[in-house]
């Protein structure tokens, strides 16, 4: 770890630097601490979030491939739900000063836009990609 923070450039140091323990895995955001998800997936939650993907997510995510923004198929196994959710709900901000933003910046050279997503619609969203995730 410590050979990774000295190889690391300096303006992504500083990032690092700035952001708390929590920002650092769980993205920049409303979501300041771990919410409870419950094993089982809520079918209504379901529903709720694959209609919002599809009226504010899909025209750029694919489930299943990358497309103007990366595929968000396997998301709930690469990221927490936090994270998920404070990047739909706080897109620029996590882009811009987050190191996994700015990856997914580099690698899709596109800025993901605010969405205008509610927290209760982010956390819908979510369970909708762990239900899909979960039926793959």
């Amino acid at each position: 770890m410590a050979d990774q923070e000295q190889d690391m450039d300096p303006y992504l140091q500083e990032l690092q630097d700035r952001l708390t323990p929590f920002e650092q895995e769980h993205g920049i955001g409303p979501i300041t601490e771990r919410i409870e998800i419950d094993d089982e997936i809520d079918e209504e939650m379901v529903m709720r979030g694959r209609n919002i993907y599809e009226m504010k997510c899909e025209d750029c995510h694919s489930l299943s491939e990358n497309e103007v923004g990366p595929s968000l198929g396997d998301v709930v196994e690469r990221r927490s739900p936090e994270f998920i959710m404070n990047f739909i709900l706080n897109p620029g901000e996590n882009v811009l000063n987050h190191p996994v933003g700015l990856d997914l910046l580099a690698e899709h050279n596109v800025e993901m836009p605010y969405r205008d997503v509610s927290e209760d619609e982010a956390r819908a969203v979510y369970e909708f990609l762990r239900d899909y995730y979960g039926s793959q």
